[in-house]
């Protein structure tokens, strides 16, 4: 990953609450996922990772999608100019429900 400078990960004070409400078991997996997928290349798309047609969540511009049945979802804003990926939400989406934290939201 030579020439390729990292983007530092920044987490919404609301993360933390957030991850409470997913189990236990899978909190290293989305730390993993976050870090791999988010360190270098946040905006560049692939077939789990999209840029919102809108910033619909917490001004979130990207989504990331991953684990089991692709059940969990991160949402987060890029910066270029302070070289940072926001990590604004993380949830769960089961059909056409998106849970974050406790609380559904609207699709």
């Amino acid at each position: 990953m030579a020439g390729r400078r990292p983007f530092a990960l920044v987490y919404d004070l609301e993360v933390k609450t957030q991850l409470r409400a997913i189990e236990p078991k899978y909190r290293g997996l989305i730390r993993m996922t976050i870090e791999e997928q988010l360190r270098f290349e946040p905006d560049k798309e692939t077939r789990n990772r999209k840029p919102l047609q809108r910033p619909v969540l917490f001004e979130a511009t990207w989504e990331l999608r991953f684990g089991p049945e692709n059940r969990f979802r991160v949402f987060c804003a890029v910066s270029h100019k302070r070289q940072e990926a926001q990590i604004l939400a993380i949830g769960t989406k089961q059909r056409n429900r998106l849970t974050i934290g406790r609380e559904e939201i609207k699709l």
